[in-house]
């Protein structure tokens, strides 16, 4: 076993001691490699339960918090599933693993980020991601409706245009809140509306675009 399979099933081990039970998001983690999806420097701590730089002032989020908002999603295989905010991809591929031969819908709004997260997921032999350069914050109209919605910034709502692209019964989770501290939301859509629960407080960079921060 090499280095960083090693790493990869330490790294699981404590993710199921911390209360992370859905298998199917555990193998995933367990097969996607977080080390292709940071850069060099950070090589060595691929595998630590915390967040990274990646650049331009954003994280890839602690391996914890991922694993924690993939399982709230309840991700099961044929899904079609969008995700404001690729970052680096891994994410967008983690979820890809899980819900092949479903589709991942993954909106980037910062440039240099699309081209490092491209670079990232074109290392793995996942065809199912495709990743669209647009102001995530509006969701992504042209593929709607989808079965799930994984927001991965801090936002000041959950606003109108994601409750309407989400499908009946489908999932959305999101951290909302300010700045400073988010509310973790997870909500069904009943009958066109948002039933919520709260599963605690994230720290999450924030959300840009036309319903982010300003």
């Amino acid at each position: 076993m090499g280095k960083f399979e090693r790493q990869r099933k330490e790294l699981v081990d404590v993710l199921r001691e911390e209360g992370i039970k859905d298998r199917k998001v555990l193998d995933a983690i367990l097969k996607i490699p977080r080390h292709l999806f940071v850069p060099k420097e950070f090589l060595d701590v691929a595998y630590g339960n915390y967040p990274l730089q990646i650049g331009e002032g954003q994280t890839i989020s602690q391996p914890y918090t991922v694993a924690f908002m993939l399982q709230a999603l309840e991700l099961k295989k044929g899904d079609k599933v969008l995700e404001i905010g690729t970052g680096s991809g891994w994410n967008a591929a983690l979820i890809a693993e899980i819900i092949k031969p479903g589709k991942v819908y993954t909106t980037e709004i910062m440039p240099g980020l699309i081209q490092f997260s491209k670079k990232n997921i074109a290392k793995l032999n996942l065809s199912n991601i495709n990743i669209i350069e647009t102001d995530g914050s509006m969701g992504y109209k042209k593929e709607a409706p989808y079965d799930k919605i994984i927001v991965t910034a801090a936002a000041p709502k959950i606003v109108e245009p994601w409750i309407e692209q989400l499908k009946e019964n489908g999932i959305i989770v999101a951290p909302v809140g300010d700045l400073f501290e988010q509310r973790m939301i997870k909500a069904r859509k009943i009958k066109g509306k948002l039933e919520e629960e709260e599963l605690g407080y994230f720290m999450f960079v924030p959300l840009k675009g036309m319903y982010g921060y300003k």
